[in-house]
């Protein structure tokens, strides 16, 4: 049968190299799968299938500077991890039994036991027999912290299974962003990520391991992996197992494009993440080591973990093109682009003859990531035809709250000029007055007392302000110093033990986060009001990741910028706010719980993603934004502003639906898992009916203020703002998407 596409050409910067034990795996690999029961017997696997797909061959080439017994570890875990995936293919994803795949899934974290809980139970099948003998033998060199990380990885590895199963039971392809997503939390490249810590002897220090620059390391790690096993793996998965999950078919589905389109997409997807895993180790990584000032243990450490993901997708690669499991290219008759992908034979030392070209051929994308041209004219975007299936409800205070905020603003400095002060004045009451917070706020606490409204409008103009002036002060600026000395400055407006802040206020920004700090922490418990900084902290350095991109004009990718997108929006801040209302009754494990987290997730993309359609015009016409969910995945997919605004909002729809199914199911099943009473039951109803007023209310603002018209950008925006220079006084940026309350944006 011929191929379904010729593969594209393949970016690969690092030759591949072989492990000189890869002999000694191979025997020690398949006598410890025999003696597991994995081989002959087992119902998943022949003794051909194990020795065609050849997993030592893997590990050799993406370990190869392991030593033999090492190796043989890896190895072992690989087998182990293919096999559990061909198993779960045979007993669950033929069958659709959603049940036994659960129970099935539900016993293995017991056979990863963490300092202090009980032993592992005794194996019932393959998976739990090998997973058991390989969790006593790895983890002891290890880290607690090391172990857990590892722990997690692996059931999420687990849990993808459980994810494919419910949308090939569905009959659905996941939207591309949702895939990308969705694949690097639960596909197997966090995992390798782990195993690459152990085999190296490099394990990263825990005090960096959860920093920004080692987590985009593991997730365009992550992406290259999952994306290159995709373009392979296709043939496979969609004619003769019947998967959904697939990059190159969910790209066609949704671009609506042939299957070589989508193939070639998804090849310069993989090029630029690649690029992006190369940028972040040489800029962001170094840095991240300088600021905690680690020493050169710890930075050995780290760039031998760089260089063993380097190694991984070099082997990876190689093992691609030999295992039997995957799709090869085509020689005779083929495309320019495949006789460049095979650059002559395929035997050992050969993949180094790859690598200039291939370099050479990504030049163009490499170019594109950092070559955004700002303040370009666009049309503006239809409002969304989005759904609400809650209903609006208004508080009675508006109108009062309306007046309080212009008067407010005027004591802060807001609508006024001031001699020596930068930030002020870069509002007038007009602005002000069509931004028209006290509808947001309104939607937002329709329950609330009058100062209730009014702290939270107030903390809407506060935000709104920053966002705004932060990109115009810090934006033109060489560097981040200037940005970080405000940042500073406005973490100490927020004392946590009460008293007055530890700077005097000098600017709007600082007079008006001081004032709202008072007002509401002082009535909080310590705990409280911890929780809340914590909060407002992830926001504030949110918009200094935005000012970092925005300088460079660099775009960032789709996931990266959703969950930051989070933090830029305030989201995390305002669901606080929400849950003051039920704190004494909200007990901690319900709002740990992964059900809490995925409805707070999705409520958050849902307004963010409407956020980024009203605005536009606003963000990339008349403030040279990066920051974008329309342009970010038009960037990321290569596709036009018509095809990325139909993802955006095919996005809000799945994240809306989410949601949904979060309270309908998964709530109930929380309440009665955890035991909880009656007045518990209803403090977590409550919250529910706060998130649903979040959304409602967001979504009248965005249709009901006049900061997102056509005819509003113009007037706004005739006389453009001077750009004063940022002189001792701190300001706060929220780039160009940020807010700091859901239902305000940029």
């Amino acid at each position: 049968m011929a191929n379904p596409f010729e593969l594209p050409r393949f970016y690969t910067p690092h030759p591949a190299r072989l492990n000189p034990h890869t002999e000694s795996a191979r025997r020690h690999a398949k006598a410890w799968a025999r003696g597991m029961g994995m081989i002959e017997g087992s119902g998943v696997w022949d003794e051909d299938d194990y020795d065609t797909h050849d997993y030592a061959l893997l590990c050799a080439y993406t370990h190869p500077d392991a030593s033999a017994a090492e190796l043989g570890l890896i190895t072992d875990w690989y087998v182990w991890v293919f096999f559990f995936d061909d198993d779960f293919l045979v007993r669950f994803k033929r069958t659709g039994d959603m049940e036994g795949a659960r129970a099935y899934l539900d016993r293995l974290p017991a056979f990863m036991p963490l300092a202090g809980e009980p032993a592992a139970p005794e194996p019932a099948n393959q998976v739990e027999a090998g997973l058991k003998d390989l969790w006593e033998r790895t983890v002891p060199t290890m880290s607690d912290a090391w172990r857990e990380r590892f722990r997690e990885s692996t059931w999420h590895l687990l849990q993808e299974s459980l994810w494919e199963l419910s949308n090939i039971n569905d009959g659905r392809v996941a939207n591309p962003v949702e895939y990308i997503e969705m694949r690097r939390k639960v596909g197997g490249a966090p995992w390798s990520a782990n195993l690459v810590e152990h085999a190296a002897g490099a394990e990263v220090p825990a005090v960096v391991a959860a920093g920004r620059p080692l987590r985009v390391l593991r997730d365009t790690f992550a992406d290259s992996v999952h994306l290159r096993n995709d373009l392979f793996s296709y043939e496979r998965e969609t004619r003769k197992e019947g998967e959904l999950a697939n990059a190159v078919l969910v790209l066609e589905h949704f671009l609506g494009c042939d299957t070589q389109q989508a193939a070639d997409t998804v090849g310069d997807l993989l090029t630029a993440r690649l690029q992006q895993f190369e940028h972040t180790a040489l800029t962001e990584v170094p840095q991240l080591l300088l600021e905690h000032g680690l020493g050169p243990d710890a930075y050995a450490a780290v760039f031998a973990y760089v260089k063993g993901l380097q190694d991984w997708q070099a082997g990876g690669h190689e093992w691609h093109l030999r295992s039997s499991r995957y799709m090869k290219p085509t020689t005779a008759g083929a495309s320019p682009a495949a006789n460049a992908l095979l650059g002559g034979p395929l035997g050992l030392g050969t993949s180094a003859a790859r690598v200039v070209p291939s370099i050479v051929a990504a030049l163009p994308a490499r170019l594109r990531a950092h070559t955004f041209v700002p303040f370009q004219q666009v049309a503006e975007l239809p409002p969304p035809a989005v759904r609400m299936p809650y209903w609006l409800r208004l508080n009675p205070h508006l109108a009062a709250t309306r007046r309080n905020t212009v008067a407010w603003s005027h004591r802060m400095g807001y609508l006024t000029p001031a001699p020596g002060d930068p930030l002020a004045g870069f509002w007038t009451e007009e602005k002000l007055r069509d931004y028209d917070f006290g509808l947001c706020a309104a939607g937002l606490h329709p329950d609330g007392t009058a100062e209730e409204l009014d702290l939270a409008t107030d903390w809407l103009t506060w935000g709104t302000y920053g966002d705004d002036t932060y990109p115009a002060f810090f934006g033109h600026s060489p560097g981040l110093a200037d940005a970080r000395a405000c940042h500073e400055r406005l973490l100490a407006c927020m004392p946590l033990h009460g008293g007055a802040p530890a700077v005097t206020p000098a600017n709007p920004l600082e007079r008006g986060l001081a004032d709202l700090w008072a007002r509401t922490a002082a009535p909080m418990v310590p705990e409280a009001r911890n929780g809340l900084r914590q909060a407002v902290v992830a926001m504030l350095e949110s918009w200094l990741w935005e000012l970092a991109n925005q300088q460079q004009h660099r775009i960032p990718e789709p996931v990266d910028y959703i969950e930051m997108r989070r933090r830029t929006f305030g989201s995390d801040f305002t669901m606080t706010l929400c849950r003051l209302r039920h704190g004494h009754t909200l007990l901690p494990e319900v709002l740990g719980s992964r059900p809490v987290k995925a409805m707070e997730a999705a409520a958050s993309d849902w307004a963010t993603l409407l956020n980024d359609v009203y605005s536009y015009r606003k963000e990339i016409e008349f403030e040279g934004a990066v920051h974008n969910a329309v342009l970010v995945v038009q960037n990321f997919f290569s596709c036009d502003r018509e095809q990325a605004l139909g993802i955006v909002t095919d996005l809000m729809e799945t994240r809306m639906r989410e949601f949904e199914h979060v309270v309908s199911r998964q709530l109930p099943a929380l309440c009665d898992e955890l035991g909880l009473d009656a007045e518990a039951r209803a403090a977590l109803d409550g919250y529910v009916v706060e998130l649903q007023n979040w959304m409602a209310g967001i979504l009248n603002w965005h249709a009901g203020c006049h900061r997102y018209g056509g005819a509003d950008l113009v007037r706004h925006h005739a006389v453009p703002a001077a750009v004063r220079p940022y002189a001792c006084g701190p300001s706060v940026h929220s780039g160009t998407s940020g807010s700091l309350l859901p239902g305000q944006v940029t």
